[in-house]
């Protein structure tokens, strides 16, 4: 069951109304607004209408969907990642990062607001740790806390956690920001790979060999790779880091010298492997874009039993 089914099924539970009439309400609103808005938006719309507040409800992570508002979740910290500087609009600023994960699922949290952060610059949040998410919005398939969220350590118990991420569609055509997604594809289309330095020390980005935290640092060079791919329903563009590259049979070598990246790029291209990841919102471009973080190889006995199931 995907998330928009469970927020129907908890929007029906509450009100004492039938799922179906709830589903109904939802196309009505989506109808009235022109298709504006999306399956879940409508039904937060539906639910708020029929008085139903979830801002003190804790939820399960596998319930959060895109757009939700002043979601309560409770998790295991089990990946910290590091504290990293941004310039917007000439001001820097800060953001931290960690994933935490319940029994159904996981989820990466976001925090913006500088007294959050310190939690994770003074190594109060770490991998172990039970960790409560007060008041969070859901935005690309993460949970962002602004200064009006709040985060606390628990000291409640989770004894075992699905630190895999439920895979919601299975066709392009279907994918939505915040979404997971598993896919076989044809690879159409590919750019020429984008080239950048990190530290070695932390990972984050280097300008001119140095580094906001470690200074003057010998940067390593990282690449990103861009493809346009089709299911067959739709096609979509996807980016792929390191490991993700070389699943596609591409080495160092080959991505940092264009001349040989030329030539394999004929090969890539009519590849068809199964793709999963993440499909996140491009603000720049207005589109939305598939993160990839797997590749498998197509297995044919898979093939087999999906051609016998529509015979």
């Amino acid at each position: 069951m995907d998330g928009y089914s469970k927020l129907v099924e908890r929007v029906a539970t509450a009100s004492g109304l039938p799922v179906e009439e709830i589903e109904r309400k939802v196309e009505a609103k989506r109808a009235k607004l022109s298709g504006l808005v999306s399956k879940e938006g409508a039904c937060q719309i539906v639910a708020s209408e029929l008085g139903i507040n979830f801002d003190k409800e804790r939820i399960k992570i596998s319930e959060l969907v895109e757009g939700m508002k002043r979601a309560n979740v409770l998790g295991k910290v089990f990946q910290v990642f590091p504290v990293r500087t941004y310039t917007k609009a000439g001001r820097e600023g800060k953001v931290a990062s960690f994933m935490i994960a319940d029994e159904g699922g996981s989820v990466r949290i976001v925090l913006w607001d500088v007294n959050h952060i310190s939690l994770v610059e003074q190594g109060k949040v770490q991998e172990g740790e039970v960790i409560e998410i007060s008041h969070g919005s859901v935005r690309n398939g993460e949970l962002h806390l602004s200064s009006f969220g709040d985060i606390k350590i628990s000291k409640e118990q989770i004894a075992q956690v699905k630190v895999e991420r439920n895979i919601l569609v299975k066709s392009l055509k279907d994918a939505r920001p915040g979404q997971s997604l598993k896919t076989r594809a044809v690879v159409v289309q590919v750019f020429d790979p984008r080239y950048f330095e990190v530290c070695p020390e932390c990972g984050k980005k280097v300008v001119e060999e140095e580094c906001a935290v470690h200074g003057k640092v010998t940067p390593q060079r990282r690449a990103l790779l861009s493809i346009v791919l089709d299911d067959g329903t739709e096609t979509m563009r996807a980016v792929l880091f390191s490991e993700q590259i070389k699943s596609l049979g591409i080495d160092d070598e080959t991505v940092f010298s264009l001349e040989k990246f030329a030539e394999y790029k004929k090969h890539l291209l009519g590849e068809e492997k199964v793709f999963s990841g993440t499909v996140k919102s491009n603000s720049l471009y207005n589109t939305i874009d598939f993160t990839i973080q797997g590749v498998e190889e197509v297995d044919p006995q898979t093939l087999i039993k999906e051609l016998e199931a529509k015979a």
